[in-house]
């Protein structure tokens, strides 16, 4: 065929295009394919200890057994699909008996009684095995301002706790701190908590600091701050003999000035390049921002539209940079109003009742802000209390079970027909959606909602393929054996 373009006339263009390409990818490096976190759990500085992971987890399933001692009263506790038809505490054992004779038979013939019984028994499981996934020991809100001399002292012990839980194994899989703000009046007290906690910590753990140990900066509003955080790190890597960028940084999203600058631009991904590649993850602020935003307490929660409508700016702004998202918390605990003495009278029957419905709405408003974060692209959020961590796990794993079928009936026909564009019933995937449901499977196996033996079958690829984390490497892969 004729052509008018030449080799050598189109290298020019052809040549600043690829540089154009090599900067966007080092700017949007897109997923890291690491396991994130399905939660962060805060809690004062003061209060943490080695075994407070664990801790956390048995108070979690002290409230289970209290306020939902099976499936069917948890699942119509937080308003899982279908449980309003599960049956009575009468007639459970049978049921129960059928779901463990054949499973994946009940899960075709009674959905709402698989799913419910599903969930409650992985959430507990989880609850024993690894009751939390991410925490942060707080120096900020949960912890207040003090003395400097308590400040010091609880800002050592807190180290020494956390290289003894490492030294035990007993760390969660994701651990740090989170600093005062760098405010005029709090900044020299936020450096030097900083300071003697990872100067201790380094100190007993040879140096050997525990994985994923990130420092979160709270109300960030100018880059300067989170440069002054990359630069005091930096200073501490050297001194402490801590390869360079050993400590990650979060940033909160909490103030409208870092999702507005004074010129009116967006300055979320000025933040991320001041924390100097250090930047792991940006944690929403619900309540400082709606406060910061004129909203009175009344109205301040995660589901507001001017919360929306800051994390919509984080997810444009961050997306392909490989900057992990999280939500903020649900300030509505699930905590009974009335605890009887140790040596006084029992609890009245209306009493008893009076705690059951407190604890099950605090749940189910905890479950539908989940649900609203997850719907949302938000695969992380923050716990206070452990009582949250029950509904914490079983809103994710609902979240994924509901859709398990499509998503894998989808999935196997895309892989199927080779990324072209399909139609699966009434839904049509086009090349773009591949990577979309691969990671749904790969975040689905992360937070334990399902098993990678399960994942499987379910999805037509083998352990090797969905380990890649990649649609493009799998079917390439694929056409190379081919």
């Amino acid at each position: 065929m004729k052509r008018t373009l030449t080799p050598e006339s189109i290298r020019g263009a052809t040549t600043r295009l690829e540089k154009a390409r090599e900067a966007f990818a080092q700017r949007y490096p897109g997923p890291t394919g690491r396991r994130q976190p399905v939660h962060t759990v805060y809690g004062g500085a003061h209060l943490f200890k080695s075994g407070t992971a664990q801790r956390l987890g048995q108070l979690a399933i002290r409230s289970l057994d209290e306020f939902a001692p099976n499936f069917s009263v948890f699942a119509k506790a937080i308003g899982l699909p279908g449980s309003e038809s599960l049956p009575d505490t009468a007639e459970l054992a049978a049921l129960e008996e059928a779901l463990s004779a054949d499973a994946e038979g009940f899960r075709k013939r009674n959905r709402p009684a698989w799913l419910a019984h599903t969930i409650y028994r992985r959430v507990r499981e989880k609850l024993e095995r690894e009751p939390v996934e991410d925490f942060r020991i707080d120096f900020e809100d949960g912890y207040g301002n003090r003395p400097d001399a308590e400040e010091d002292a609880h800002a050592a012990s807190a180290a020494s706790e956390v290289a003894a839980a490492a030294s035990h194994a007993a760390l969660p899989p994701f651990i740090g701190i989170r600093i005062k703000p760098f405010t005029e009046e709090l900044r020299d007290r936020s450096i030097r908590t900083l300071d003697i906690f990872l100067t201790e910590l380094v100190e007993r753990t040879h140096a050997a600091l525990p994985a994923n140990f990130v420092v979160t900066l709270p109300k960030i509003t100018l880059p300067d701050e989170v440069a002054a955080l990359a630069e005091l790190l930096g200073q501490l890597d050297r001194a402490l003999s801590l390869p360079p960028g050993a400590v990650g940084v979060e940033l909160m999203i909490e103030t409208t000035q870092s999702i507005l600058n004074e010129r009116g631009e967006a300055g979320l991904l000025e933040l991320v390049a001041a924390a100097r590649g250090r930047c792991t993850a940006a944690h929403f602020g619900t309540y400082d921002y709606t406060a910061a935003c004129g909203i009175t307490a009344a109205y301040q929660h995660m589901m507001h539209p001017a919360c929306d409508f800051a994390k919509g700016f984080m997810q444009v702004a961050l997306a392909g940079t490989g900057v992990w998202l999280s939500d903020g918390a649900t300030n509505i605990m699930p905590v009974a109003p009335h605890r009887a003495a140790k040596d006084g009278p029992a609890l009245t029957p209306a009493q008893i009742e009076e705690n059951r419905l407190a604890v099950h709405q605090a749940w189910r408003l905890h479950v539908q802000h989940i649900q609203h974060s997850l719907i949302n692209g938000f695969y992380q959020g923050w716990d206070l209390h452990p009582a949250q961590l029950p509904t914490r796990y079983a809103a994710v794993y609902a979240f994924f079970l509901e859709s398990l079928d499509a998503a894998s009936e989808r999935l196997r026909n895309f892989v199927a027909k080779a990324a072209q564009a399909t139609l699966v019933g009434d839904v049509f995937d086009d090349a773009a959606t591949g990577q979309g449901l691969l990671n749904y499977f790969l975040r689905a196996i992360n937070c334990g909602a399902i098993t990678e033996s399960e994942a499987l079958p379910l999805t037509g690829l083998t352990a090797p393929e969905l380990r890649l984390g990649s649609f493009v490497k799998i079917l390439a892969s694929r056409s190379r054996r081919a």
